[in-house]
């Protein structure tokens, strides 16, 4: 049955209007209550009870779930929840648990626009919060990233974990963007990840060091080396011999302030002198040193290592930049000692093979002889609690002296003479670190074989494990290869300017960052990674 009821609207004039509403339910629409002419309330039948007004719900917004970051490297996991997120907002706050985490805390706050407040134990609206746990056990570089209730926490068991959080978090917001609702665990898959730079060939301004010292840090890298010592120049002040150091070179003002910018970043500094071959610059101050065949002709950036002023003048510089570079780790070189790659090195060089016997018994080669080399300036550096590391082709098959167990082996090509296959290394139960020269190997000018590497390649066919060529070595040494390290060459040093080779190792550096954090298979295509860092940078 229809029912019609009268409705009574009062305007502010005090003029009742009297409306019709029905409903084909037999009630009121839009009340259960009607007004008299007079304005009070009153049932719309007189015989019904009263009833109360049913209150206005309070409405409720309903957040989808929320979507892994986008992060360059990606975030191992990422734990969905439902909820704002979060972006920063000026005036908000960087609030620390541990006073060891201000230098992390002043850094993110400065580039996301925040105010650091220090150690404090409110909570605010808005808060991104430091914090090292108790974690024991756990992988130092690992962090948990929670954003929940319109505030961030990052913690980890290291001051490096927390670093590397800030940068997922500077990825997620940049440009506006939002923080998603959730919480991110993530570890690095390999524990060197590295950028090494021929600055010895080619001078770089201290400026553009500073820019890839930043480039780095937020790509999670964390060894930068600099190979500042060859036959085209030697590139750091020096104060015992500064007669070797080129005319274009880094001051140690210059490089403590890159060393300070690294370790703020949680980038050690691995300083590389290159030995017995690759000394040119320190023969040029010091002919007396170069090496010289039976015939008396020199032997092109070799020092002469029967001869104990070489040993001498190579271990006063390793020993005074060890002050300058306090990280734990140093690259000796090793490589390409010319006097090896002759067809017999006794004959050519009698005065080595002399110092061989003399050292070793009748029996000594030369080839023993620079392993004694090596192993020499292995205690050197040792003695001042680094850990050093030679390229492959320093290492020599059937010699009488082997290298130092704790030499970790840089492996970057298959081709020189004698070459060793890279599961010959780890058999002997040697770590190894990736500067495999197919892949990561980015030569000025392109000589020999060499050609620019593209990040795409190293996305999509490369992995620690592919240390030698395009194969990959069993997963069973996949421990002992701690990493791996791009490397700028610079044999033909004007082929490009600096900015060039800025611009040419960006998208390189992208995909070896990605494949050391995570050396599985990617879950962007090339496509939408290559755009990804386009919206980031």
């Amino acid at each position: 049955m229809l029912i019609v009821a009268v409705v009574v609207v009062t305007v502010a004039a005090g003029v009742s209007l009297g409306l019709l509403a029905t409903g084909d339910d037999g009630g009121p629409t839009g009340s259960q209550q009607g007004r008299s002419a007079a304005g009070t309330s009153e049932a719309a039948t007189p015989s019904a009870p009263r009833k109360q007004p049913s209150p206005t719900p309070t409405p409720t917004r309903s957040y989808p779930l929320s979507k892994a970051p986008r992060t360059i490297p990606a975030v191992t996991s990422h734990t969905a929840a439902r909820g704002p997120g979060w972006r920063p907002a000026r005036g908000e706050r960087v609030v620390v648990s541990d006073a060891e985490l201000a230098d992390e805390g002043r850094l993110v706050a400065g580039e996301l626009g925040l105010t650091y407040a220090g150690e404090k134990e409110d909570v605010r609206a808005g808060d991104l919060r430091l914090a090292l746990n108790d974690d024991e056990g756990a992988d130092p570089e690992s962090y948990t990233m929670t954003v929940r209730g319109g505030r961030v926490t990052i913690s980890g068991p290291g001051e490096a974990g927390v670093f590397y959080g800030t940068r997922t978090l500077k990825q997620e917001v940049h440009g506006g963007g939002t923080a998603p609702e959730g919480v991110v665990r993530d570890e690095p898959a390999k524990p060197v990840r590295g950028f090494m730079l021929d600055i010895a060939r080619k001078h770089f301004t201290a400026d553009w060091i500073e820019d890839r010292v930043r480039e780095l840090g937020d790509l999670k890298y964390n060894q930068l080396g600099l190979h500042f010592s060859d036959d085209q120049g030697f590139r750091i002040e020096s104060d015992s011999h500064p007669e070797v150091v080129s005319r274009q070179h880094l001051t140690k003002a210059q490089v403590r302030k890159i060393v300070q910018l690294a370790a703020g970043r949680h980038i050690t500094v691995v300083p590389e002198i290159d030995s017995p071959g690759h000394l040119g610059a320190v023969i040029a101050a010091h002919p007396e040193l170069q090496l010289r065949n039976v015939s008396g002709i020199a032997t092109r950036g070799a020092i002469d290592i029967s001869n104990p002023d070489s040993a001498a003048i190579v271990d006063d510089l390793l020993n005074e930049y060890a002050g300058l570079f306090p990280g734990g780790q140093w690259h000796l070189g090793g490589d390409e000692y010319q006097a090896l790659t002759v067809s017999d090195p006794e004959v050519t060089y009698p005065q080595l093979a002399a110092a061989a016997r003399e050292a070793y018994g009748s029996g000594g080669t030369v080839a023993d002889l620079t392993t004694g080399w090596l192993n020499d300036r292995a205690d050197t550096v040792r003695a001042h609690d680094r850990t050093p590391r030679a390229w492959n082709d320093g290492f020599f098959r059937n010699t009488s002296v082997q290298p130092d167990k704790e030499i970790q082996v840089a492996y970057w090509t298959g081709k020189e003479i004698g070459a060793r296959l890279p599961v010959e290394y780890l058999k002997a139960g040697r770590e190894l670190i990736n500067y495999n020269d197919e892949f990561l190997y980015y030569v000025l000018g392109q000589p020999q074989t060499f050609v620019y590497p593209t990040g795409e390649r190293i996305y999509e066919q490369w992995t620690p494990r592919v240390v030698r060529g395009t194969a990959a070595v069993p997963a069973g040494y996949d421990d002992q290869i701690l990493g791996g390290s791009f490397a700028v060459w610079c044999d033909l040093s004007n082929a490009q300017t600096q900015a060039q080779v800025a611009a040419g190792i960006r998208m390189p550096l992208r995909a070896t960052a990605q494949k050391l954090w995570d050396a599985g298979k990617p879950e962007l295509s090339w496509t939408q990674f290559r755009a990804l860092a386009d919206r980031l940078s």
